[in-house]
């Protein structure tokens, strides 16, 4: 019914659209009365010795390459950051607020405080990365063709969030040793200042489970982020295919395809139509890029929202020793995870 249809749509990768190509299959040779329409998401066509096969260990190789860079490199990038959360989490009393949390840690370790944890966020999160990316493209692949083209193109939506879901369970399993250390490493003063001092301690103290026992905290704060964030992409950037860019996919040039890539992962057009007073065509190009910033801020702010309690878990649960996240869980209880939102936010 649909052909080529799901082959092109379930394994076409938007993250790397501009750098990949899929070839069109050839169709048995049929003479119907009208031609058939077929539905495809297809990459744009790039030079020989450019573009790889998909499905092939360079293609997953550079999936998970972007990975790591998106991953590994924003993460370390925003460490101040993290760490001021971290130690909010865990000891609300004494940092109050985000700006106290800032003021204090400089006052008590000076600007180099800051990038405390530097190695294990970069090391973690890379691998994370490595793990997200590169096996969301196995998953979506895998699971397309134990469906079938047409039910998976039918239930696509469902494929991305099984993919993602399933790419971010092991994604979390290498994320979390090290996020344990950073932890240990952020919020406990005097505990270790480097990863090479954190490891040896706390197997030591704990053995291997002291960097495991935050995974299931992770699961529950990193899959529901992962399978919203990659399903909302790959659906927004079908539709501003479908409705906003003005020429098929395929005919698309690079520098068109990333630009439409960038702008998938914002909420765009809930603000066109509910915000802004006028049409987007009769928006100034300055006017659209305050849209798509805010859009994107929003967005993240509700993911925030969403995987924060869990993320609090995970903090104190590395912190503290013996304890379970379920004991964790019911002592900081709703209330407790919601005034910390609101800290953040």
């Amino acid at each position: 019914m649909y052909p080529s249809a799901l082959t092109q749509l379930s394994r076409a990768n938007p993250f790397s659209a501009p750098l990949f190509s899929l070839q069109q299959l050839e169709e048995p040779s049929r003479t119907p009365a009208a031609p058939p329409q077929t539905r495809r998401l297809a990459a744009a066509a790039v030079a020989d010795g450019v573009s790889c096969e998909f499905g092939s260990s360079k293609y997953y190789a550079l999936c998970g390459f972007g990975g790591i860079l998106s991953c590994g490199i924003t993460h370390t990038a925003v460490v101040p950051l993290d760490l001021v959360k971290c130690r909010l989490q865990v000891s609300p009393d004494k940092y109050k607020n985000i700006f106290k949390g800032f003021s204090i840690t400089i006052k008590e370790d000076g600007m180099r405080g800051l990038a405390r944890g530097w190695a294990p966020t970069f090391i973690g999160y890379s691998m994370q990365g490595l793990c997200k990316f590169g096996f969301y493209e196995v998953f979506k692949n895998v699971y397309g063709d134990f469906l079938g083209e047409e039910n998976s193109y039918m239930w696509r939506t469902s494929l991305y969030l099984a993919a993602s879901a399933s790419a971010e369970f092991f994604a979390d399993i290498a994320l979390a040793p090290m996020e344990a250390a950073k932890v240990r490493i952020q919020t406990q003063p005097g505990y270790a200042n480097t990863l090479r001092q954190a490891v040896p301690k706390m197997y030591a103290e704990e053995g291997i489970w002291a960097f495991y026992k935050g995974v299931v905290p992770l699961w529950m704060r990193q899959i529901p982020y992962t399978m919203m964030k990659f399903a909302c992409f790959e659906r927004t950037v079908e539709a501003l295919y479908k409705h906003v860019v003005p020429k098929p996919r395929s005919e698309c040039s690079k520098a068109e395809q990333l630009v439409v890539t960038f702008v998938a992962g914002y909420i765009v057009e809930a603000l066109y139509k509910h915000v802004v007073p006028k049409p987007r065509s009769e928006c100034s190009k300055a006017e659209q890029l305050v849209v798509t910033f805010v859009a994107g801020y929003i967005a993240g702010v509700f993911c925030a929202i969403v995987s924060h309690p869990a993320d609090s878990v995970v903090s104190v649960l590395n912190k503290e020793k013996g304890s379970t996240a379920l004991q964790v869980l019911q002592r900081l209880g709703p209330k407790g995870n919601l005034v910390k939102v609101a800290k953040m936010v």
